[in-house]
């Protein structure tokens, strides 16, 4: 997954980076609300972690900034504030979860996955562009063309729909659709995007699914 971490103290901060690094996620961070809400607003994350005490001002403000443009981004609160009037606040406001510090990475880890599960669950239809996949029907939709996506055709497309405008690498893309140990010197992500290709693309149109090459695949955004 991709994380936006927004948090201004660096120990901190470093804490969190790397359990969850090492837990294969990608983790970019925010020092501040300006930066934070600028971030959480024009890039694509799957969660956002939040502190509040900030340097330019409250936390409340970038969850106020994501809620309003991404209502269905997952937000975990990470603060110091552990107050009940202070948790219902912010859960009032749109917060998904929260975290009172000092707090464990194995239960940081386990209320991550937790909102990233609720969060995928409650949007089941991913759009971009003209192109659209519903997760629950696994039925992917461009112009005239409509498709029922075997399993791994479905989960190479969704994850590229969920990293639009990302240049994703073959390798993200074995790791994600087939698992870590699958064999890196096989073909078989080139093949499942031709088969995904020849569902989707119409003639004398752009395709789906963008080669970029020399790097890997994506979907434009």
């Amino acid at each position: 997954m991709r994380i936006l971490l927004v948090e201004d103290e660096d120990r901190i901060a470093s804490f969190v980076a790397k359990g969850l690094i090492a837990e294969g996620h990608t983790v970019e961070r925010a020092t501040g609300v300006s930066e934070g809400a600028a971030m959480g607003v024009s890039r694509d994350y799957d969660l956002v972690l939040l502190d509040l005490l900030l340097p330019d001002g409250h936390g409340r403000d970038v969850l106020a900034g994501v809620r309003a443009a991404k209502p269905e981004l997952p937000v975990i609160v990470l603060s110091a504030l552990g107050e009940i009037d202070d948790k219902v606040d912010l859960l009032d406001m749109g917060a998904d979860d929260y975290l009172t510090k000092p707090f464990s990475m194995r239960e940081l880890s386990a209320r991550v996955r937790a909102s990233v599960r609720h969060g995928a669950a409650a949007s089941h239809v991913v759009t971009i562009r003209d192109l659209t996949l519903d997760t629950h029907t696994r039925v992917a939709k461009r112009g005239g063309r409509s498709a029922d996506l075997p399993s791994r055709e479905f989960a190479l497309l969704e994850y590229l729909m969920r990293h639009a405008g990302q240049v994703v690498t073959r390798q993200q893309l074995l790791d994600a659709v087939w698992g870590f140990d699958f064999d890196t010197g096989s073909n078989v992500v080139d093949v499942y995007v031709g088969y995904v290709r020849r569902k989707l693309d119409e003639p004398g149109r752009p395709s789906a699914i963008e080669t970029v090459r020399g790097a890997g695949y994506r979907v434009p955004s």
